[in-house]
């Protein structure tokens, strides 16, 4: 199984990440990563990311400007 995300804008629009994610063997590893650099990808451009199991939507888009608080 491969845990990807996709980077968004906020209109839903795709967008290039400014940190490079690669693929993810579980679900707790790919968000432990976007927790980690969710900062980053915000000032980057990127305003919301969804997540996908083997290409299967699991859940988005959750907006990174949301976790600011």
């Amino acid at each position: 199984m491969a845990w990807t995300w996709r980077f968004e804008k906020s209109d839903g629009t795709e967008t290039a990440p400014a940190v490079e994610p690669g693929e993810f063997s579980t679900q707790g590893d790919a968000e432990s990563w976007i927790g980690e650099v969710w900062k980053e990808l915000l000032e980057g451009g990127t305003e919301q990311v969804t997540l996908f199991e083997d290409g299967t939507e699991i859940y988005g888009p959750m907006s990174l400007s949301a976790a600011e608080g």
